[in-house]
């Protein structure tokens, strides 16, 4: 079973104090599709299995919380990844980011199409596991750079899949190279 959700969020834009009349309340949507895995398309099912597999890899003794992506390239190469931690925190890197960064690395020329995402814990995680903020900027980098939208397949361990058709879905407000002088 398929469905297609709505998100709604609020982000009240404040210009002036008290009872000023430039005060507006503004609504951002946020579409996805809701898919059982016996309903999602074979492509995205192949992709989450590899990224199912690839969390089994990550390196993660100190969260615990093991994460596994895999891509796929407009050419049909694919490409994984997984969490990999390290005693000093900030020198880690997010299973995304490994993957995206390999892609790149490897497949200069070659624009992501889509990207699965999913983690295990010892805890069972029923609800879709979102990338957290610097990878959704990593990934729309490449968006941003083939003018392609890349595909979101997100999972826990179990439960609903939920499938985004662009990262910028999750990044509205992004940061791009459009900002920069050069």
């Amino acid at each position: 079973m398929c469905c297609k959700k709505n998100v709604r969020n609020y982000y009240p834009i404040f210009s002036g104090t008290g009872d000023n009349p430039t005060i507006m309340k503004k609504e951002l949507k946020i579409h996805y599709t809701e898919y059982d895995e016996q309903n999602l398309p074979q492509a995205d099912r192949e992709l989450l299995a590899k990224a199912t597999q690839m969390a089994q890899t990550a390196y993660a003794p100190y969260s615990h919380f093991k994460v596994g992506a895999a891509l796929r390239l407009k050419n049909g190469a694919v490409v994984c990844g997984s969490n990999q931690e390290n005693a000093a925190y900030p020198s880690g890197l997010c299973a995304e980011r490994v993957a995206v960064f390999s892609a790149a690395a490897s497949y200069p020329d070659q624009a992501i199409e889509a990207l699965a995402i999913t983690a295990i814990s010892s805890k069972p995680i029923n609800h879709p596991i979102a990338p957290c903020g610097a990878c959704r900027q990593s990934i729309i980098e490449y968006e941003h750079k083939f003018r392609q939208p890349i595909r979101l397949i997100l999972r826990g361990s179990s439960g609903k899949i939920a499938v985004f058709d662009s990262i910028g879905s999750l990044l509205p407000f992004q940061f791009n190279n459009d900002e920069l002088d050069f």
